[in-house]
């Protein structure tokens, strides 16, 4: 493949993941019922402990979600035969990180999306490690 191919191939999967995570992003935080941009913003407050901690609970909770999510992309990119399969995969991992997030939920004997904008941040560390964890999972069972 001649190096214009390469570049114009490069340009044509950034296109495409870069949206997807952003498409991402856009779930992760509709899907649950607190905002995590509004509690990130807000935990800028140094004044206010309860607002810094919420703040750091969300990033933590929001970041390992992106991270899982583009874990995902990666190995999708990695592996696909083409840019249908990276949309599929890369929309199957929000689903999945989604699921995820609520299964944890369900699963715990306390309330993820109470604890989150209480400013539990162990419960976000948490759902970080298991967002990164769950989206390596799936990055590895792409294959063809």
């Amino acid at each position: 493949m001649a190096l214009w191919e390469s570049i114009v191939n490069f340009l044509i999967y950034l296109g495409v993941s870069v949206p997807l995570m952003g498409l991402g992003i856009l779930f992760f935080n509709w899907t649950t019922p607190y905002n995590e941009f509004r509690l990130i913003r807000d935990g800028g407050d140094v004044g206010n402990p309860a607002k810094a901690a919420a703040g750091k609970a969300a990033a933590y909770d929001l970041g390992g979600k992106i991270i899982g999510q583009v874990l995902v992309l990666a190995s999708a990119v990695y592996h696909s035969v083409g840019i249908v399969d990276l949309i599929v995969w890369g929309l199957l991992g929000i689903v999945f990180q989604i699921a995820v997030f609520y299964l944890f939920e369900l699963l715990t004997p306390f309330k993820v999306v109470a604890e989150i904008p209480k400013g539990n941040i162990s419960v976000g560390i948490f759902t970080f490690c298991l967002s990164v964890a769950s989206g390596l999972l799936m990055a590895s069972l792409i294959s063809y």
